[in-house]
C-alpha cells in the first residue's frame, strides 16, 4: 500500500472520529418537574403518534411527536386539565389521534365492524355448511347390507 493511501485512509478515519460526536444527538429534554413528566407519559400513552401510526406518542422518535410531547409539558405546566389537553389534541387532529376513540355516531363502524364482520361470517359458515349437507345425498343401505351392519354393531354378538 503506497504512503498516499495510507495517508488519506488515516485522514478520512481521523474526520469520521472527529465528526461523530457532533453528529450525535442529545436526548430529549424531560420537564424539570417529575410529576408534569409523569403526566405528560400518561397522557401520551393515550394519543397516537401521526407519522408513525402505529406507535404511541409516547414511544415515538418523530420529531413531530416530541414537538407534540414538549407542547403537551407546557399546557400541563400553565394547569389544563388532562381532559383540556385530550380534547385540544381531537380538536386539532381529529379522533384519530386517540388510541381508543370515543363512542359517538361518526364512530359506531370502527367499534361495531369487527361484531358485524364476525356475524356476517358465522351467518356464512352457516348457510354453507346447511347447502353442503343438502347437496351431499344420503347413503340408502340395502335390507343385506342392513343385517350386516346390524350384525358388526351388536355387542351381544361375539
Amino acid at each position: 500500500m503506497s504512503t498516499g493511501k495510507l495517508m488519506l485512509s488515516a485522514l478520512l478515519c481521523g474526520s469520521l472520529l472527529a465528526t461523530g460526536p457532533s453528529m450525535a444527538k442529545e436526548a430529549a429534554p424531560m420537564a424539570a418537574d417529575v410529576e408534569i413528566e409523569k403526566r405528560m407519559v400518561a397522557i401520551s400513552e393515550e394519543l397516537r403518534c401521526l407519522v408513525c401510526q402505529n406507535e404511541s406518542l409516547a414511544g415515538s422518535h418523530a420529531e413531530l411527536a416530541q414537538d407534540l410531547r414538549r407542547e403537551i409539558r407546557k399546557m400541563i405546566a400553565k394547569g389544563k386539565s388532562d381532559k383540556e389537553i385530550l380534547d385540544f389534541m381531537v380538536g386539532r387532529y381529529g379522533d384519530f389521534v386517540r388510541y381508543s376513540p370515543p363512542v359517538k355516531p361518526s364512530t359506531w363502524l370502527l367499534w361495531g365492524g369487527p361484531f358485524l364482520l364476525l356475524a356476517g361470517g358465522i351467518g356464512g359458515l352457516v348457510m354453507f355448511l346447511r347447502r353442503r349437507n343438502e347437496s351431499t345425498p344420503q347413503a340408502k343401505l340395502g335390507e343385506e347390507e342392513r343385517r350386516r351392519a346390524d350384525a358388526l354393531l351388536d355387542p351381544t354378538d361375539s
